[in-house]
């Protein structure tokens, strides 16, 4: 009799830990299977979110679409939809057109910005001498400067980045002082567009008070306080942005030649939500015809 009981509880314990290893591969399978459907709803989300990130940038290409356009923000659901922000490239300082030429008006606005960036004199003549010496077509060596060596070899055209700065001889004196990067382009048509530059752009141009410069930023920002955004008002000509700087023609006409307004060359932001995820693109483009030309594109 003994011996049946113990053979029935060893049954018993054979089938409580058949039970058990069951019921661990029952929960391993179930969180795996768990996984997957998150993995798949993440996967989902970032797709959806590149969509309207793309979706956004599409509406933002298009020739007649400005910065002004309501259609730049939709919520085309409950948790899912895009914003889109345009600021005008030409805001920026040009460095391929600053140099081009080496125009003594072009290089002052270039040594002033480096004065602002915190340069001394003697580091904003080396610098540029080095980066002449980058860009022109020859091996002669200005004052300053530095040309081909056993360990040095200037690129000889124009640069192709706003980044390949740090390749020039001495960039560190540059490179060195934080900001650096987002006050330059190579993207746009070259004059400094009076309508997208911040302050500290504006004040290198000669003839521009302090005083009117602000009250001129005010206005153009519009209630919001922010460029690029539907309550900044349209400037339709350069005159027009002259008679808010207080600028004269005879002022004006000292800056021919360095100043635009409405580049058509847009820095575009787009940014796609869905639930919690987000996704950007950032495009450089330049509008003006049926299909724009796209000079930068990043994810």
């Amino acid at each position: 009799m003994r011996t049946c009981s113990n053979s029935r509880a060893a049954v018993l314990l054979i089938v409580l830990w058949a039970l058990i290893l069951l019921s661990a591969a029952v929960l391993t399978w179930a969180n795996l299977i768990h996984q997957d459907i998150e993995f798949a709803g993440r996967e989902n989300r970032e797709l959806e979110a590149k969509a309207m990130a793309h979706s956004g940038l599409s509406i933002a290409l298009h020739p007649l679409v400005s910065r002004k356009t309501p259609l730049l923000e939709e919520q085309l659901a409950a948790d899912m939809g895009f914003r889109v922000k345009i600021i005008g490239e030409g805001g920026k300082l040009n460095i391929n057109w600053l140099i081009g030429g080496e125009d003594q008006r072009k290089l002052t606005l270039l040594k002033q910005w480096l004065e602002q960036m915190g340069l001394n004199f003697q580091e904003r003549e080396m610098f540029v001498d080095c980066l002449l010496d980058y860009v022109d077509g020859d091996d002669v060596k200005r004052l300053n400067g530095v040309e081909d060596t056993d360990s040095y070899h200037p690129a000889n055209r124009p640069l192709q980045s706003v980044d390949e700065l740090i390749h020039v001889a001495n960039a560190e004196l540059l490179t060195s002082h934080p900001g650096w990067r987002e006050q330059l382009t190579i993207y746009s048509q070259g004059p400094i567009d009076l309508t997208a530059a911040d302050e500290n752009i504006l004040r290198l141009l000669p003839g521009i008070g302090e005083a009117r410069m602000q009250r001129f930023l005010i206005y153009r920002r519009g209630k919001d306080g922010e460029d690029g955004t539907l309550d900044d008002p349209d400037f339709k000509s350069i005159k027009e942005v002259f008679s808010y700087l207080g600028i004269s023609d005879a002022q004006g006409k000292e800056l021919g030649g360095l100043i635009t307004v409405k580049d058509q060359t847009m820095h575009i932001t787009s940014e796609g939500i869905a639930s919690k995820v987000v996704r950007q693109v950032e495009v450089v483009a330049r509008k003006g015809g049926a299909n724009p030309a796209i000079l930068y594109w990043k994810e």
